[in-house]
């Protein structure tokens, strides 16, 4: 059958017809704070979300569970900041990329130095990816 001969106001109704026999949510609710207001919720909040520490201030114990917690899949706050503060502090992709280009002209000279430098090199990269790893709630391997 081609595109030809479907009819596609058919197909659109049908399709609206489904999206009509979903579950209706109440509107979302809209409110303004000073900027005062805003700072004292922001300071009270902590790590949560600003609409997650409210409601929890409104109903306490009886606020319903939402289907997802948050979308922030941090596990270990502090792995992460010790990761991004040393991935900031380094030259590491630009040094990285300084050696793809040697090795790919043919101008990179395989030195007991170099290769050390390169050993090393290869250990804090296995540093960063286990402390993503342990941000992130993974168990890093061991070994390579």
């Amino acid at each position: 059958m081609s595109t030809l001969d479907h009819n596609f106001n058919d197909i659109a109704s049908e399709s609206a017809k489904s999206e009509a026999d979903a579950p209706k949510y109440p509107p979302p609710f809209s409110i303004r704070f000073t900027f005062e207001e805003r700072a004292s919720l922001d300071a009270a909040r902590g790590h949560k979300a600003l609409a997650a520490h409210i409601r929890e201030e409104l109903f306490g114990d009886d606020v319903s569970p939402r289907k997802r917690p948050g979308n922030s899949p941090v596990k270990d706050a502090e792995a992460l900041a010790r990761v991004l503060g040393a991935l900031g502090a380094s030259r590491l992709s630009s040094n990285l990329n300084q050696l793809a280009k040697a090795v790919n002209t043919g101008s990179l000279p395989v030195t007991p130095e170099t290769e050390a430098d390169l050993v090393e090199a290869c250990r804090e990269i296995q540093a960063l990816r286990a402390d993503l790893l342990r941000a992130l709630g993974k168990m890093p391997r061991s070994g390579p």
